[in-house]
């Protein structure tokens, strides 16, 4: 097995290489797109405007060869943008239109700034991955994965996720403005990143193969009683409304996994673990109001609880 985690390795560095291209830095967000993706799920991307969210995407899903579809969210638009629509002729028979959802890579784009209805329209899709239109069931591609992005909590005319909504992404990062020396790299060759000159180094099937070999890593159930023992710990915190939910869990245990894959192990060890516990949980923990008058951050509640259970030896 070991030796097949490491031939497989290949394919991934060869991704994460070709987006570096065109996207400088962020590679913390570059390889949680990539262990989402292996871990068959949907990641949230927030951060403010002009932080790459958009050419992430795009760049992610051309270096996979998948196909690649942007939806950009507004105040007005209706599930049926998002999910796709009946036409009906004349004679009574109707042709259905599927929507932006058919894709292999999705950027729901400033997710926030539409309804919670028309937000709603991506749980089936992100869940059983199919889409219901009339009492009819529409099967999405696969690979499929959703990229939300959205803009920072409370901005001006946003719409916050519901805790169900919020509870089917897998992950949710930052996208901060880039390093002074970052950011001049990008300015310089702003040409060479419009002309988006990177290549397919991966096919979907490349991709198929890897979600099958990252089923095959290893968690002791000492690692798992440990990923447990987080979940609860945050539920219990004194300063928590609403805990991370079992999703959590699975999030932890298909992640580590495909983290673990991604370093060349066949095994998950607790540092695995450890370096998806903000990923994981910051979206699915909910602080008191008081606890928040107290300037208490789910930043801090996570850190507190990495701090309380114990780390196994494995």
């Amino acid at each position: 097995m070991e030796k097949n985690v490491k031939n497989s390795l290949s394919v991934p560095n060869k991704i994460l290489d070709e987006i570096s291209k065109v996207v400088v830095g962020k590679q913390d967000i570059k390889e949680m797109l990539l262990v989402t993706l292996l871990s068959e799920g949907h990641i949230l991307v927030e951060g403010l405007p002009g932080t790459a969210k958009t050419l992430l995407a795009k760049t992610f899903a051309q270096v996979i060869n998948g196909e690649f579809k942007r939806i950009q969210f507004t105040a007005d638009m209706l599930p049926a943008d998002v999910t796709g629509f009946n036409i009906y002729s004349p004679d009574g028979r109707s042709r259905f239109i599927s929507g932006p959802l058919f894709a292999n890579i999705v950027l729901a784009d400033e997710l926030n700034r539409t309804t919670p209805r028309t937000q709603a329209a991506l749980i089936e899709a992100m869940q059983e991955k199919q889409v219901t239109v009339e009492g009819a069931t529409h099967p999405l591609s696969d690979p499929f994965m959703v990229i939300a992005s959205q803009l920072p909590y409370g901005s001006e005319g946003t719409y916050p996720l519901t805790e169900v909504q919020s509870d089917r992404f897998m992950f949710r990062v930052w996208s901060d403005y880039l390093s002074k020396m970052d950011e001049k790299r990008v300015i310089s060759m702003v040409d060479y990143i419009e002309e988006s000159n990177i290549e397919a180094v991966a096919s979907l099937k490349d991709i198929l193969e890897l979600q099958q070999a990252v089923k095959k890593v290893h968690v002791s159930d000492e690692v798992n009683d440990y990923m447990v023992s987080l979940i609860r710990t945050a539920r219990e915190d004194p300063d928590v409304r609403a805990g991370p939910s079992t999703r959590a869990g699975i999030a932890f245990f298909k992640g580590s996994r495909a983290l673990a894959l991604l370093h060349g192990r066949d095994y998950v060890l607790p540092d695995d673990v450890k370096a998806l516990a903000f990923p994981a949980l910051v979206h699915r923990i909910f602080v008191k109001p008081e606890a928040e008058m107290e300037d208490v951050t789910v930043k801090m509640v996570v850190d507190r609880v990495l701090s309380t259970v114990p780390v196994p030896k494995i």
